[in-house]
């Protein structure tokens, strides 16, 4: 993976541009998504959001802060997440699952999966450049029936952190 689009995912993830990933950055995104649908903090999908944002930096710190100070500098995410995931997509897709069926259920997806234009919408919020993400949902609703499951979500997402492009 190059130096560019790890920059990209690192900058992707550290939400309020302190130069590190830590807590608080999975809170920004969550909120931010809140914000963006609309959908209160104290509401059931509030709570299942924050809940999946506490246990995907659960997950990053496991696999990434390796000198355990509760954050993850850029060259921990280098060094641990990108090889760590690349070793592993299965693993990465397993820990951000929480958070992703949280950001379906705000965008108040009817039935299965999340439509593509609020999934435009939650991959903006989450700072995904805009060719990016258009990219990135023709490519998940392969079908074409303007939906995207959980599962094909997932699947994405782990594919947009540890694929070399």
């Amino acid at each position: 993976m190059d130096e560019r689009r790890i920059a990209s995912r690192f900058a992707g993830f550290d939400q309020d541009g302190n130069g590190y990933i830590d807590r608080e950055d999975f809170y920004v995104a969550a909120k931010a998504l809140l914000a963006e649908f609309g959908v209160p903090a104290r509401s059931e999908q509030g709570q299942a959001l924050y809940a999946g944002a506490e246990a995907f930096w659960q997950g990053m710190a496991g696999i990434a802060d390796v000198d355990g100070d509760q954050r993850v500098t850029r060259e921990e995410f280098v060094t641990g997440a990108v090889k760590r995931l690349r070793d592993s997509p299965e693993r990465f897709a397993e820990i951000a699952r929480p958070f992703l069926r949280g950001a379906i259920a705000v965008s108040g997806a009817e039935g299965p999966g999340v439509g593509t234009d609020a999934a435009l919408r939650v991959l903006r919020v989450l700072g995904v450049p805009p060719e990016a993400a258009e990219a990135a949902v023709a490519a998940l609703d392969a079908d074409g029936d303007g939906r995207i499951s959980e599962d094909e979500a997932v699947r994405g997402f782990a594919l947009y952190f540890t694929v070399p492009e």
